[in-house]
């Protein structure tokens, strides 16, 4: 069977990006987001927390800089844990990190001992497959037909059997500072195109939350 998670990353990153996956989530296909504890709006981020699949978006640099040594990259999980329980009232039910820094290789130990101590999964290493093609920007040049609904109506159409998780970012861009702007208003226009949640069903795929995947892992 094909079971699909559409995640959205940088919950808590804005006000605008809040409002984005509130409606991606109410009036699209999203099922699961990942918040930044230590953004702006992620505490306005909690109110969502019912109505999704909420994990945690690990920041560990900015600007292309580690914000902690490696040695210190557990604690500083370890702290951003913490603040997602203070604000969510729970456990995340993913774990995955903010320009995918969990795979630099001088990290990527930290996360893995972090992941199985919490019984989290994380991205590119549990039995959900991560798909990146739904994204608009590369090489410092906006791509909007990459984040189009024809073309996640061809990516849909490459699903496979078993769990896919699809990344994306829909949010709005007011009060943003982003190089990923406008990008994100595109996105949450396709995710919430008829024509998305139609070829979904169409194509017998199903809907799902990271908090499933215990389950199905068992199945």
């Amino acid at each position: 069977m094909k079971r699909l998670i559409v995640n959205a990353d940088d919950l808590g990153f804005s006000a605008g990006v809040n409002r984005g996956i509130r409606e991606a989530r109410e009036r699209g296909i999203l099922t699961s987001a990942s918040l930044m504890v230590d953004a702006p709006a992620a505490e306005e981020a909690v109110e969502l927390a019912p109505r999704l699949s909420v994990g945690l978006h690990a920041v560990l640099d900015r600007g292309g800089k580690l914000l902690v040594p490696p040695a210190e990259c557990e604690p500083e999980l370890e702290r951003q844990l913490g603040r997602f329980e203070e604000l969510v009232g729970g456990s995340p039910t993913h774990l995955d990190s903010h320009h995918h820094i969990h795979r630099d290789p001088r990290l990527l130990p930290a996360f893995e001992a972090f992941a199985d101590r919490h019984a989290l999964p994380l991205r590119d290493h549990s039995n959900a497959r991560h798909c990146p093609l739904f994204y608009g920007r590369w090489d410092d040049r906006s791509h909007p037909e990459q984040i189009s609904v024809e073309s996640l109506l061809v990516i849909l159409g490459q699903i496979g059997d078993g769990i896919t998780e699809l990344g994306c970012h829909p949010g709005y861009a007011d009060g943003l500072t982003s190089s990923y702007t406008g990008e994100r208003e595109t996105e949450v226009r396709t995710l919430t195109d008829p024509r998305v949640r139609t070829r979904v069903g169409e194509l017998g795929i199903k809907l799902i939350g990271f908090d499933e995947l215990s389950r199905l892992g068992r199945l």
